[in-house]
């Protein structure tokens, strides 16, 4: 069984972890952050979707992506595009992935206004097919920490982690 809550914490002021279980295999979770056609289902909050999205996932290779909102619902943000870009460092299959996130402009230019992040996954098997999720955001600083955590990242990674399961669910059939 799933267990939908994620558990965070704030470790030496400028790194956020997140956890959360999910009822899939661990190869299953993992190809969900490789693969664009998995990618392009569930990344984002609800309401968003993500019409543009290319991954060269090896070391070195890049994940581009734009995340638009598409609810009505959603006021000022409706047709909001965010785009995005991380720098894949390092991959261990089915085990970790690492790379740094940062905010982007279509181009794939950066953002350096905005902060960037150090993400560490951890896929880790907990028998019966079930599989913790490690996220380790490594900042800048406290304040970019911050900065993101007031533009309503935890509301955001909760959502978009919902749709994650989805996904995952909708895969295992």
């Amino acid at each position: 069984m799933s267990n939908n809550t994620i558990v965070s914490r704030v470790e030496n002021d400028r790194v956020l972890v997140l956890e959360r279980t999910f009822d899939a295999p661990r190869e299953l979770v993992y190809s969900m952050f490789k693969e664009a056609e998995h990618l392009k289902h569930w990344w984002g909050p609800r309401g968003w979707e993500v019409p543009v999205c290319t991954v060269d996932f090896r070391p070195g290779g890049v994940w581009h992506y734009c995340m638009k909102c598409a609810d009505p619902n959603q006021g000022d943000f409706y047709g909001m595009e965010s785009w995005g870009k991380a720098i894949y460092k390092e991959m261990i299959e089915p085990d970790k992935i690492v790379y740094v996130d940062f905010f982007s402009d279509a181009e794939g230019n950066v953002n350096d206004a905005m902060p960037s992040t150090e993400v560490t996954l951890e896929f880790i098997d907990l028998g019966n097919g079930t599989t913790k999720l490690v996220n380790r955001g490594l900042y800048a600083s406290a304040e970019s920490l911050k900065t993101v955590i007031d533009m309503g990242m935890m509301q955001g990674i909760t959502e978009t982690w919902d749709r994650l399961e989805e996904r995952l669910n909708a895969v295992k059939g």
